[in-house]
């Protein structure tokens, strides 16, 4: 967090600082600082000294540095001002500060000195930090080589306009992966826009993601901006990319080698400047082979491909997952924490996980609701083994398979579509759609 009353102050700093931090937050009020640690954690927190008109003493600095060393003893404090005080610098010291910056500052000494601070952090490999919970990145969490290497990549590239493609099973954190790359981007304060391809008719394709002009067709009864434009100067997020049909396919690939949107009813194209990110947990590599998937296509959504592991393959994250779920549902159920046993924890680390991190999450909620007393032993996790054959039969009707696992769902929840979407890894438009294709 950097703490200033100089908006420019804030926006140079946020610029050099944002490739060293999952997040960076900005703040020209200090009277806020007890609310926002009162509910946020910091590494490092940067703060001026002085903020009123002519004051030059840093005692302003000071009461606030002392606030922020009692509320949040385990962030890092750099204190800055535009009056060298080698005296103050001291005293600063003396009530918690872990350095002390000239402004205006050089780039790279500030650089520098935050990373002297977060040095010791960066090496520590506890899967908890001191007071802070779980390490995580922009919802993320785990420690393991391969999710690590993930955050890394999201890093490297968050800063580019190149096309991503997200790939990985249900429930891995695609969504989370296309949020954090738009998050870290420089189009941070510009939109956002989800489209679930899966999920969208072929006949309202244009429509939704081009717009539409009033009286185009029938329903056009006002003009309706699409997907494309909401998202100008920002991310647009296109899920499930490998259920559109090769008609859609050719339309989108159209629009991404023009750079250009046409409303449907209209014969003015409009320019779009957005960054695409596109997921999918389909080989899209296999559905070319197959002619299923258009290769030119491909090659426009994927400059950058970042595969999501499965949480099977990075076992060793169970445990801090599970515990950030317990201590999440811990608070939302009971009165009290509820902890999990070393024999139920090691039930979970046997488990295949199908759903990956969902099927976990859900798990964990389940088992804190229902457990009796505050530690969850192994009979609080039912798994249904039974629909995990680690080998299918040669016959085997991939529809039917579809059709029974919706079918298992629902009855699972008692006809909350809601919870049977989750479960599946869909979103309800795609869930209401298969089920009147299988007549459920």
């Amino acid at each position: 967090m950097i703490i200033d009353d100089d908006i420019d102050v804030l926006l140079s700093a946020r610029l050099v600082l944002s490739p060293l931090f999952a997040r960076v937050k900005t703040e020209n009020d200090p009277y806020k600082i007890r609310q926002i640690l009162e509910k946020e954690k910091f590494d490092v927190i940067l703060m001026d000294m002085n903020y009123s008109a002519g004051e030059t003493d840093g005692r302003t600095g000071l009461s606030h540095l002392k606030k922020i060393t009692a509320i949040s003893p385990s962030s890092s404090v750099v204190l800055m001002t535009a009056f060298a005080n080698v005296q103050l610098a001291v005293e600063a010291m003396k009530f918690g500060a872990n350095d002390f910056i000239i402004k205006p500052w050089n780039n790279e000494q500030l650089r520098e000195i935050i990373r002297r601070i977060l040095e010791p952090r960066l090496h520590k490999v506890d899967t908890f930090r001191d007071t802070e919970g779980p390490v995580g990145f922009e919802g993320m969490i785990g420690n393991s080589p391969a999710i690590q290497e993930i955050f890394r990549t999201i890093r490297k590239v968050s800063g580019t306009d190149a096309n991503i493609l997200i790939t990985g099973e249900n429930g891995t954190g695609k969504e989370l992966v296309a949020r954090a790359l738009h998050k870290l981007s420089p189009r941070e304060n510009q939109p956002f826009v989800t489209v679930d391809m899966g999920a969208v008719p072929e006949s309202l394709f244009e429509s939704e993601l081009f717009g539409h002009k009033k009286g185009a067709f029938t329903d056009a009864r006002e003009d309706r901006t699409g997907k494309f434009q909401m998202a100008d100067g920002g991310t647009l997020f296109l899920d499930e990319i490998g259920n559109l049909s090769l008609t859609l396919q050719s339309r989108l690939l159209s629009a991404l080698q023009t750079r250009s949107i046409t409303p449907v009813g209209s014969d003015i194209p409009v320019p779009i400047h957005v960054r695409l990110v596109c997921a999918t947990n389909n080989s899209l590599g296999k559905m070319v082979e197959e002619k299923s998937f258009r290769q030119d296509l491909l090659y426009r959504i994927n400059t950058i491909e970042i595969r999501l592991p499965a949480l099977r393959e990075r076992k060793e994250d169970i445990p801090v997952i599970a515990a950030y779920y317990t201590e999440q549902y811990s608070r939302k159920y009971r009165s009290e924490p509820v902890t999990i046993s070393p024999a139920a924890m090691q039930k979970l680390l046997q488990h295949p996980w199908p759903g990956n991190i969902r099927e976990l999450q859900h798990s964990i909620e389940r088992a804190v609701i229902l457990c009796d007393g505050f530690e969850i032993r192994p009979a609080d996790f039912i798994f249904q083994e039974a629909e995990l054959p680690t080998v299918l039969p040669s016959h085997i009707n991939l529809e039917e398979m579809e059709k029974q696992a919706i079918y298992n769902a629902i009855k699972k929840h008692e006809g909350n579509l809601t919870q049977a979407a989750k479960e599946l890894g869909l979103g309800r438009t795609t869930l209401y759609r298969k089920m009147e294709k299988y007549g459920l």
